[in-house]
């Protein structure tokens, strides 16, 4: 499959911008730029960029990056896959729609859903700006996942390519399904590490309303944060202290439900899913 012309619908937004940003910078594709939004057109022509309408882009476009918030796209895909050619790329830059079923599937097109890891907090970066890319497509490298909703199987790599440029500068780039996608998010992330943290702080608001300083307390959580990381995932060559070892057990059936892994589970996930989508 080659691809020389790509559409970005909602160009304009946070993560149109950025798509747009990185792949004409790399200059080798045409870029159409599709925004209804004033705000959004507003900022592409902050860039010289002149949006079209989707009646003017699509019908030109071999790809299509659907870089329009997740409630939207149910909304916005019965609308502009229409407009498609035969044997276009529609890309998802995240697994929810297309898991939830809300992106109309075409036997004449190909879909591909890729999704940023993020810079990891482990990664050996030293520069100012790679330390502080925490979102990453800056400096920091990040790796990539992403799956072939549907369609040929040469459509993964034109897929995958575009992803490694817009996800640039890439660790690595893994292939999985739009399934193990939606458990990773919103299962894994969303779900459950999202909520464990925003439990930590508030753990550490707590701390101070006891009357710990709040620098002395955010100094002490984060660099303990650090190592606990390191510690379970692997990284360091030693283990918790044998008091950190009780501590936890104690603690853990304090602050877990028995079940508390049920967000975890595909119905869960599924309906977690359709919320985000909101069908």
């Amino acid at each position: 499959m080659k691809i020389k012309t790509i559409a970005i619908l909602g160009a304009g937004g946070k993560m149109g911008i950025r798509t747009g940003d990185k792949l004409r910078a790399h200059g080798g594709y045409e870029i159409l730029a599709v925004e209804t939004g004033e705000a959004g057109r507003a900022r592409l022509a902050e860039r010289g960029v002149t949006p079209l309408t989707a009646d003017e882009a699509l019908p030109r476009a071999d790809a299509l990056i659907l870089a329009v918030p997740d409630r939207a796209i149910k909304d916005v895909a019965p609308a502009v896959i229409p407009l498609l050619r035969p044997g276009a790329l529609v890309i998802s830059l995240d697994p929810a729609a297309a898991y939830a079923g809300i992106i109309p599937v075409r036997p004449d097109l190909a879909y591909f859903v890729t999704h940023p890891c993020h810079p990891p907090i482990y990664h050996g970066e030293t520069s100012p700006e790679a330390l502080t890319d925490y979102f990453g497509g800056i400096a920091a490298r990040q790796s990539v996942v992403s799956a072939l909703y549907a369609g040929p199987e040469e459509a993964y790599a034109a897929g995958e390519q575009i992803a490694a440029l817009m996800f640039a500068p890439i660790l690595r780039l893994h292939r999985i399904s739009v399934e193990q996608m939606a458990f990773l998010e919103p299962g894994v992330v969303e779900s459950t590490t999202s909520s464990l943290l925003v439990a930590c702080k508030e753990a550490l608001d707590e701390a101070v309303k006891f009357g710990v300083p709040p620098e002395a307390a955010r100094d002490f959580v984060l660099g303990h944060i650090q190592v606990q990381l390191a510690v379970i995932f692997g990284y360091a060559p030693f283990p918790f202290s044998d008091g950190a070892y009780k501590a936890i057990e104690i603690a853990k059936t304090r602050i877990l439900r028995d079940d508390w892994k049920t967000p975890m589970t595909l119905p869960a996930i599924q309906d977690a899913v359709k919320q985000i989508v909101a069908v």
